[in-house]
């Protein structure tokens, strides 16, 4: 078995009990896929990245749920960029990962470690108005639900995102669905999480996040469906780039989260979020 080092911590933390819990395995070279994914699974947390340098600031990275690897994390992510600065060694990292290279940038912000990340290249396409039909079903929710400024859509910046906006706060504080059928939907379509949000303000969206394909039930935080949501905001010219919006995620959870997103006028969009050690 390769050796490395195992860190813990919580990103997106907005207070001392905030955040996604992620892992951050760190070692010259990469285990085999096998010993990752049996790591991930003894870690429990809904991702664990596990990194090994290239050269420079390079660095190679996997990521891997409790159940199976994903392409790209974002909260994983953010707390790799964490790690990689806790030496004090701040400033931009470049990350090769299985969707591109993704630059991360550590920061000391008031004291506190600061990341930013930058999502390779969104992109989106419709719901067909069958999958849309077919996740209301799961989730017990309606088409009378969902706010028709924001058209459901498959985003992608890493992951692809199934995006269901609705026109009440009620409607998504009221979230019980079937978790092996709404996982085999997911698996169908390629789906990472469902990225449910209600626009709070125009610059605030409050966000739920399932995640059953990793072996979970809600992700408190997810960075990769942030980055996801603002692409296809600036793509289908729901906002007016440049734009920041932030999203607050996991408070149903006990988990408050904060996720600020800027949407340049092209690229990837920039996701920041600050990492505290577990």
């Amino acid at each position: 078995m390769t050796h490395g080092t195992l860190h813990r911590l919580s990103a997106f933390a907005e207070g001392g009990s905030g955040g996604n819990p992620a892992g951050v395995w760190v070692g010259e070279t990469l285990p085999d896929p096998e010993t990752m994914q049996q790591i991930a699974a003894e870690v429990g947390f809904s991702e664990t990245a596990f990194v090994a340098p290239v050269a420079g600031t390079d660095r190679k990275v996997r990521y891997f749920s409790p159940e199976v690897e994903v392409s790209f994390c974002g909260h994983a992510t953010i707390a790799t960029g964490a790690v990689l600065g806790s030496s004090g060694e701040y400033g931009t990292y470049r990350l090769a990962t299985a969707v591109g290279e993704v630059p991360v940038t550590v920061r000391d912000r008031d004291g506190c470690v600061e990341v930013s990340l930058v999502s390779v290249e969104p992109k989106h396409t419709s719901a067909s108005e069958a999958l849309v039909d077919e996740a209301l079903a799961t989730l017990g929710w309606k088409n009378g639900d969902l706010d028709s400024s924001i058209p459901p859509a498959k985003a992608y910046a890493g992951a692809w995102h199934l995006v269901l906006a609705v026109s009440r706060s009620e409607r998504l504080a009221e979230l019980s669905y079937d978790f092996e059928k709404l996982k085999a939907l997911m698996l169908r379509e390629n789906l990472t999480t469902l990225q449910l949000v209600w626009r709070a303000e125009e610059d605030l969206f409050q966000s739920r996040n399932p995640f059953p394909v990793g072996g979970v039930v809600e992700d408190p935080a997810t960075g990769a469906a942030a980055a996801a949501l603002g692409g296809y905001l600036r793509d289908a010219g729901f906002i007016a780039p440049p734009a920041t919006f932030v999203i607050r995620q996991g408070e149903a959870m006990g988990r408050p989260s904060l996720l600020t997103v800027d949407v340049p006028a092209i690229g990837g969009i920039v996701v920041t979020g600050s990492a505290v050690e577990i």
